[in-house]
């Protein structure tokens, strides 16, 4: 696929010299479903600004299909944007809402009519074009700012976490809902989001961001199965992070103890993060592990228990099918390749 987006060394600074972006290069494969991923403050909404055009950089270049559009303004760019606050014209029934772009252009009452049929159809709203939308649900109403935003058949939508004013089910409908417009259309999706799960759901590629640079850039699996660094496996998802050191190639010293991993091109004795992911820590009997600790605390999730234990040096996430009581001594033992090894001095990119 081609780069229908690519940022060259954006820089954002405030007045006051304070940088939100920090050089962030990045390439946007036409037709993708891309998510920035990051906690509040990290950049990602800037970025997504940076690219309707609604700000301009400090430094850096903007290409879209290959073009420089710096200093572009939004109304001219091929891009729509969906904000969290769906800014729907209460004065307006449904129908007019999604129209109003068009009839800003002056397209043909014919193809208005056409266009917005479609876009009704496409966002399940059949029905509705003459209800106010102030009688609408959150999910509805979301759906006619998705639907206001296709109409005009951009080629990048922009969704600046659309999701966050709706309650957990619906969220999790929209969120599939989303996925199969984009793949309907074959559109770039750009969606902006501090929900774990809802990146790892939707995404064919995840930004995950901090401090006004991109820490990682990889597929949902990439991304929580090989995370690059201690912050990436601390935010996508939860993880135990231990602090140990490599004396060898494929084996890692931790909480005094020494354990085969795979990882390798390590320097005799470096220091480094060790992630292993809840899941990955298996249950044993306190006998038969070089890990023991006490049960502190059992939380029933739903699909699995969340056990809390407190080893020597660290207390330990476990998620299992099977709850331990609380004060029981187990062990704890994990496999080669469920040991992430991270470099201590690991650098962002961008």
């Amino acid at each position: 696929m081609e780069n229908i987006i690519s940022l060259k060394d954006i820089v954002v600074e405030f007045e006051d010299g304070e940088r939100i972006l920090k050089n962030i290069s990045l390439d946007i494969k036409d037709k993708e479903f891309v998510t920035f991923l990051g906690p509040s403050g990290c950049g990602k909404t800037t970025t997504l600004r940076i690219i309707a055009g609604f700000l301009e950089p400090t430094s850096g270049d903007v290409f879209f299909d290959g073009q420089r559009i710096n200093g572009v303004p939004p109304h001219k760019r091929n891009v729509n944007t969906v904000f969290q606050r769906y800014a729907l014209f209460p004065h307006l029934n449904v129908y007019e809402n999604i129209a109003f772009g068009l009839r800003v252009k002056k397209v043909p009452e014919k193809e208005i009519v056409k266009r917005v049929g479609e876009m009704l159809g496409l966002v399940n709203l059949m029905g509705f074009e003459k209800r106010s939308v102030n009688r609408l649900s959150g999910g509805q109403q979301q759906r006619v700012a998705i639907a206001r935003a296709l109409v005009n058949h951009p080629k990048v939508l922009l969704l600046d976490e659309p999701l966050g004013a709706l309650d957990l089910k619906l969220r999790k409908e929209m969120q599939i809902e989303l996925r199969r417009i984009q793949q309907e259309l074959e559109l770039t999706f750009i969606y902006v989001t501090h929900d774990q799960e809802e990146a790892l759901t939707m995404s064919d590629s995840i930004v995950v961001m901090n401090n006004g640079c991109i820490q990682q850039i990889g597929s949902p699996t990439d991304i929580y199965n090989e995370p690059v660094n201690a912050f990436v496996a601390d935010f996508i998802g939860e993880s135990n992070i231990i602090n140990g050191c490599m004396p060898k190639d494929c084996l890692v010293e931790f909480t005094g103890k020494r354990f085969e991993c795979v990882d390798k091109g390590f320097s005799p004795n470096e220091t480094v993060d060790v992630v292993i992911r809840p899941e990955d820590v298996k249950v044993i009997p306190a006998e038969q592990a070089k890990l023991t600790g006490i049960v502190e605390s059992v939380v029933f999730k739903g699909v699995h228990y969340e056990m809390i234990v407190d080893g020597v040096d660290h207390k330990w996430i476990i998620h299992s099918t099977k709850a331990e009581p609380v004060g029981t001594m187990i062990g704890m033992t994990f496999d080669p390749f469920d040991i992430h090894i991270m470099k201590k001095t690991e650098e962002a990119q961008g």
